[in-house]
């Protein structure tokens, strides 16, 4: 990127969606796919899984099973902002301390809320440690029924505080599924030796450069928004890795990009991104993704972030999924009058969306739209 030029709405946009990988460069591995993010939201699981479709041509569902539960080289816990994503393996020992240290204080604060308080809270992550060193992998609901017997107050929210706590502290995370539910497991079982520790320093310096990496152009308030790190600490990032940064001056104001940046494309970029989309979520000011009107269409209320047509960077539309007898009916909501060819590119992905998950589809558009 020249530093000279000012780049307009629509250059942020197409560099930003080169950085998210969504023209899909290459055939990376699910793993390098998720390093290169440094995280994918999963609070919904198969949304996560959608994302890395969005980002990687011909990848399959099955992959992204594999590599969570067989080769463990992701694994689902709590990180950005104190929700559950996929992260590597390898980042899990630096990143999911230096991302969640703010909240621990408020998980003990709620928990007093619940009624576990003094020493309890301690009590329960040595018991939970304990037993799933001996009967690991456990439900969720098999770890309440154990802490129960052992008198620790689990009702209400107390048992999601005490097992978030337990994972922000490093002792747990998701590991295999059971029956359809998932099930905890000790880190130190599932992921052996694969995640190095950093100091402090050294982390927040990874974090700055992963993010930029994927995110650019940005500023420290991007970084801030994304991960839940202090604004401060983001700066100080900012500043630490200046020498690997150029400024980039926008319609909105400086933003900043490594060097190294991978370059936008030249092609037109048409995804269907799934709910809580990283690209939903990486930035502060929205504006740019959606004006006002699209994301009331887009975050309707519930913290839910809907899945969204994408063109270039700019959110043209929703769109939802249903299961029917013979397949998968996919429903876009445009905001205004899509184009013939742009509809064409949207019937592509959502085909492509068939073929990940092994489903017939049928695409409607429920709204008017130009033909």
């Amino acid at each position: 990127m020249a530093r000279a030029a000012t780049l307009t709405d629509e250059q942020v946009r197409r560099a930003r969606t080169a950085a998210q990988l969504l023209h899909r460069p290459g055939r990376r591995s699910v793993a390098d796919l998720v390093s290169h993010l440094t995280g994918v939201q999963a609070q919904v699981l198969s949304a996560a899984s959608l994302a890395l479709r969005a980002r990687r041509a011909g990848l399959a569902a099955a992959a992204v099973d594999r590599a969570r539960v067989r080769d463990r080289s992701i694994v689902l816990c709590w990180a950005m902002r104190g929700t559950l994503h996929l992260i590597t393996a390898d980042d899990h020992a630096w990143l999911v301390p230096l991302v969640i240290e703010r909240r621990i204080a408020n998980a003990h604060r709620r928990l007093r809320q619940e009624g576990v308080g003094g020493d309890q809270p301690k009590k329960a992550l040595r018991a939970i440690e304990r037993m799933l060193d001996r009967e690991g992998p456990l439900r969720r609901a098999e770890i309440e029924e154990r802490l129960r017997r052992q008198g620790i107050r689990t009702e209400g929210q107390a048992i999601a505080h005490l097992v978030w706590l337990a994972a922000a502290e490093g002792t747990i995370c998701y590991g295999p599924d059971r029956d359809g539910e998932r099930c905890f497991v000790l880190v130190r079982d599932w992921l052996g030796g694969a995640a190095t520790a950093m100091e402090p320093g050294s982390a927040l310096h990874e974090l700055v450069v992963r993010y930029l990496g994927a995110h650019a152009p940005a500023e420290p308030a991007d970084l801030t928004t994304w991960s839940g790190i202090a604004l401060a600490d983001a700066r100080r990032g900012w500043r630490d890795v200046e020498d690997r940064l150029v400024e980039v001056p926008t319609e909105r104001g400086p933003r900043w990009a490594l060097r190294s940046a991978i370059p936008p494309t030249p092609e037109e970029v048409v995804r269907l991104l799934p709910a809580f989309d990283e690209y939903l979520l990486g930035w502060k000011d929205r504006k740019l993704i959606a004006p006002a009107s699209g994301w009331k269409m887009i975050q309707r209320g519930g913290g839910w972030l809907h899945p969204v047509v994408l063109l270039d960077g700019r959110a043209v539309g929703t769109w939802t999924s249903e299961r029917t007898a013979d397949g998968l009916r996919v429903d876009v909501s445009p905001f205004g009058p899509l184009a013939p060819a742009l509809r064409r590119r949207i019937e592509e992905e959502a085909r492509d969306i068939g073929r990940f998950l092994k489903a017939e589809i049928r695409t409607s558009y429920p709204k008017r739209s130009a033909r």
